[in-house]
């Protein structure tokens, strides 16, 4: 009986230990994950036309802030604020008081000194006409010469001071330097102000606005010759505010004279014409330029990408159906679509519904 139990015991271990391999084979062997369902789409190229934008700020062809070029207090203002003006219109007056009282001062200076002139003058023809007969000594004749000609310099001071009091006066009435929209008065009938540190107001043209902006200087090029190329009526440039596209096109009028090395951008400036007073200088809006130079170009849709550390991506599927994750340059958007520089070829399938779920060599299976 004792034998019949050793043979027994081997036996039910050997069943023990082959049913606990079977378990871990079991428990061992991976199981495969379904397959992500995803919405496929065949990469094409196609004709790539799009705006590309740049901030932009509206700024007056011409425009000047009017500051006195004398004291005194203001006695009278001659327009309505934000009215149109006329070159030579007579903007603000400025009290002549003091520089009237100073011409009439500097013209009486004048007298005397032309009158000192002629006594001085009789004097030297006298003294000359008496050294004819040596009846005087030469030194009267020369102190006669010698006072005649400081006579003749006192003449002439005195008439520069009356040019330059004539301009006092003359700017004592502060006129438009050119036609154009005068703002709103910064001064009021009475106040004190200073030669050339009150701003009294600012006059700017309006009939035609610029629009500058700042571009990459890779671009210079291409702008120098959209620049020769471009007609009134070119639609190539055009302004938008928010949602709204300003009606008039507008025209490249200069690059600037050189690159900001710090940005290294340089500044373009458009002109738009502003018949219906639309724009305003100081508005911001964005700049759209046309470019249809991209030709054929690989556009897929902007919901295939995803962005990782500030790098783009797509899957694409392979002949396995699995998907791999590659890198791609983007360009620009196109409505719900994206130019892609780099990364895809024409004919190559890409996941365009159900990213969120992929990873690297995830195996897809297409959706109906």
């Amino acid at each position: 009986m004792f034998l019949n139990k050793m043979k027994y015991y081997p036996a039910a271990v050997l069943f023990a230990l082959l049913t606990s391999c079977g378990d871990k084979n079991q428990q061992q062997q991976p199981t495969q994950p379904p397959a992500v369902p995803v919405t496929l789409t065949a990469v094409k190229s196609a004709q790539a036309a799009y705006y590309e934008e740049y901030p932009g700020t509206v700024v007056a062809l011409n425009e000047i802030e009017l500051r006195p070029q004398v004291s005194g207090f203001i006695t009278g203002i001659h327009f309505k604020d934000g009215a149109r003006v006329r070159k030579g219109q007579l903007l603000y007056s400025i009290d002549a008081q003091l520089y009237n009282a100073n011409y009439d001062q500097a013209v009486a200076n004048l007298n005397v000194q032309e009158a000192n002139l002629a006594r001085a003058q009789k004097d030297a023809d006298r003294y000359h006409e008496l050294e004819k007969n040596d009846a005087v000594a030469k030194q009267l004749v020369d102190n006669a010469d010698a006072a005649l000609e400081v006579a003749k310099r006192q003449a002439e001071a005195a008439k520069a001071n009356i040019k330059g009091v004539q301009t006092s006066v003359r700017y004592t009435k502060v006129v438009a330097p050119f036609d154009g929209v005068i703002g709103i008065s910064a001064v009021k009938v009475g106040a004190a102000i200073t030669a050339g540190q009150t701003v009294l107001n600012t006059v700017s043209t309006d009939n035609q606005l610029a629009v500058d902006f700042n571009v990459d200087q890779k671009e210079i090029y291409r702008f120098s010759t959209l620049m020769k190329k471009a007609k009134s009526s070119d639609s190539t440039f055009t302004l938008k505010f928010g949602t709204d596209i300003y009606p008039e096109a507008g025209k490249i009028a200069l690059l600037d004279r050189a690159v900001d090395p710090q940005t290294g951008t340089i500044k373009a400036r458009l002109v738009f014409p502003n018949k219906e007073n639309r724009l305003r200088a100081g508005m911001s809006g964005t700049v759209r330029v046309l470019n249809n130079a991209a030709g054929n170009s690989i556009v897929i849709p902007y919901k295939a990408v995803t962005e990782q550390l500030g790098e783009f991506f797509v899957y694409v599927a392979g002949d396995s159906s699995k998907v791999s994750q590659r890198r791609v340059v983007l360009g620009n958007a196109i409505g719900s679509d994206i130019i892609v520089k780099e990364g895809l070829k024409e004919g190559e399938k890409i996941a365009v519904e159900g990213v969120q779920n992929l990873r690297e060599g995830v195996t897809v299976a297409e959706g109906k």
